[in-house]
């Protein structure tokens, strides 16, 4: 299939038109529509206008997620909060959840929150571009469906498991970096199979062992199967590093899920036990933002003058480590168990300047 180059003053309102169409309210769907062609604009065809359809559109259709958002606060501190997104849109609970954090990281010098049952949340960049926009130090990752094999393993365990971190700079772009613990991810796969490129060599392993580096669309069809996985950072084994992939995709898989009772492994696949759709295909993601605590040495103050960013979306944050001290007992809110953010506060010298900034954490 050839490539259709699309102006942006096109594709943008057509975007947000059509998630304003299947029920999203319209600023709701301008963020939808801003993280969606972030992804493009940086050249990540993975997760732009190729995900649209099969990612948001058809799992609202299905009623996979909500196409009304319901952030819902389940409890909160200065510092920290649980928000439950109720299968709403991930872009809409991660911008909202990051925003909160980085609000409480410049006001108390850190933030973090962390939230269950959301949904993809397109690339997890966008937020933590959020967060250095703002002066602060961002970071977020999220788990997905499973799709990743573990080192020696041949079977969907864990999903692509993004880690993205974003830190400001004097310069007139920031540091971020955004990128799966798995070697490519599925929304890759996708891509290749619509412009007729073949699966990369070892990026994909099937269930006999072997490497598979045929048809894109057969991989993608395998993988969705059950009879092949993604491999992790470092490949298959442990000769190029494997296990570090792999363990790296598990703490993000333990922060944004496990430890907040979010949902994980073969619960994010939307299907039960007979293959139906069901509700509930929610996916955590947790987020850290860093900034200081007092005016004295806010980031934020002693940032040079910045040009607004052309684009900017919301951080998820994962569930928090620690249990609230009785001295700053959580403010209890209904709500279920799910989704969780976290946020967490620390010091450490800037890689740009001199002087030291406070950096704030948040998990969803």
């Amino acid at each position: 299939m050839p490539r259709v180059f699309c102006p942006w003053d096109i594709i943008t309102p057509f975007v947000t038109d059509a998630f304003i169409g299947y029920g999203i309210p319209e600023e709701d769907a301008k963020i939808c529509t801003d993280v969606l062609l972030e992804s493009d604009k940086r050249g990540i065809e993975s997760h732009g206008c190729n995900r649209f359809k099969p990612i948001y559109l058809d799992r609202i259709k299905a009623g996979i997620q909500q196409p009304v958002t319901n952030f819902e606060i389940v409890k909160e501190t200065e510092t920290t909060a649980v928000v439950d997104g109720h299968d709403g849109m991930g872009q809409v609970i991660g911008y909202k959840s990051m925003q909160m954090a980085i609000d409480k990281a410049k006001k108390y010098g850190m933030g973090m929150v962390v939230v269950r049952n959301s949904c993809h949340y397109g690339i997890a960049g966008y937020y933590a571009s959020q967060a250095a926009k703002q002066g602060c130090i961002g970071i977020t990752g999220t788990n997905a469906r499973p799709s990743v094999a573990p080192t020696w393993g041949v079977d969907g365990m864990f999903g692509t498991n993004p880690l993205t971190i974003g830190i400001p700079t004097d310069e007139d772009f920031d540091f971020v970096i955004d990128c799966a613990t798995s070697i490519t991810q599925n929304g890759k796969i996708e891509y290749y199979e619509r412009i007729g490129e073949n699966v990369h060599k070892g990026t994909v392993i099937t269930r006999d062992g072997e490497e598979f580096c045929g048809d894109a669309g057969e991989g993608l069809k395998m993988i969705r199967q059950g009879t092949a996985a993604l491999t992790t950072l470092g490949g298959a084994g442990e000769a190029l590093g494997g296990y570090k992939g792999y363990g790296y995709a598990m703490v993000v898989e333990l922060l944004s899920a496990i430890l907040q009772d979010g949902n994980y492994g073969k619960m994010l696949d939307g299907k039960d036990e007979n293959g139906n759709l069901v509700a509930k295909s929610a996916r955590p993601a947790w987020v850290t933002s860093s900034s200081p605590s007092t005016p004295t040495t806010s980031l934020a103050k002693n940032l040079p003058e910045r040009k607004p960013a052309k684009s900017f979306a919301p951080s998820v944050t994962p569930p928090r480590l620690r249990v609230p001290s009785a001295s700053t007992p959580p403010t209890k809110k209904s709500g279920t168990s799910g989704f969780t953010e976290k946020t967490r506060v620390f010091r450490s010298p800037s890689p740009f300047r001199k002087r030291s900034s406070l950096s704030v954490t948040s998990l969803a």
